[in-house]
């Protein structure tokens, strides 16, 4: 667990996307990650369109395609180039909020989908950006989320601070918080287990807050 101060942390990563954001969308806008939609989508319960909150959606892919499906989605990102872009090329709002400075609706989401974003909360904070996230979701809503595999290190990576957990680290992380685990996969799909370097996950929210406030 780091002892650098949040605020820093935050910082250095949100101005490493910054510096970097037009690259960044290079280098991510023609990556499928329809399994990913597809399996948060598929869990959802009530009838189309669904209200989706896109949790770190970056210049905006995600979003447009969760839009182009139908959906009422809403973006998330700490980076202020990639909210702007994301509204440009989605058509949808986006919130410029810190992932660890949230404020959220309460019991809004039919659906939150954490694509590649989660791991960038140091672990000393994960327990209550969870647990902001269960409470914006309605009664039995749904969580995606995707981390890149590890044994539970944290740190710098390229100006990007992140964590790398293994998998039953972050099945308690999430079960918890009061999530149940609906299914769960490795991407990419069609390598070896050792060349699937992230971990797809599928969640419920219970009726319960999970053990934390």
């Amino acid at each position: 667990m780091t002892s650098e101060p949040t605020d820093d942390i935050s910082k250095q990563t949100l101005d490493h996307y910054e510096r970097s954001a037009l690259l960044f969308w290079s280098g991510t806008r023609d990556h499928d990650v329809s399994q990913n939609i597809a399996a948060m989508l598929r869990h959802v319960r009530g009838t189309p369109p669904f209200h989706i909150l896109d949790f770190g959606c970056g210049p905006g892919r995600d979003l447009k395609a969760l839009r182009e499906l139908g959906h009422e989605a809403v973006g998330l990102d700490g980076c202020r180039a990639f909210a702007g872009m994301a509204r440009e090329h989605s058509g949808c709002a986006v919130l410029q909020q810190d992932f660890l400075d949230l404020s959220l609706p309460a019991a809004s989401f039919d659906g939150v989908f954490a694509n590649a974003s989660l791991f960038h909360v140091p672990t000393r904070d994960i327990k209550r950006v969870i647990a902001e996230l269960h409470a914006c979701l309605k009664p039995e809503g749904v969580l995606f989320c995707s981390n890149p595999r590890g044994n539970d290190q944290e740190g710098w990576d390229g100006g990007r601070y992140g964590v790398w957990y293994r998998e039953d680290s972050w099945r308690g992380i999430m079960s918890s918080a009061g999530f149940i685990e609906l299914e769960h996969y490795y991407r990419p799909a069609g390598l070896p287990r050792e060349k699937q370097t992230w971990f797809a996950t599928v969640w419920r929210k219970t009726t319960h807050n999970g053990d934390w406030k």
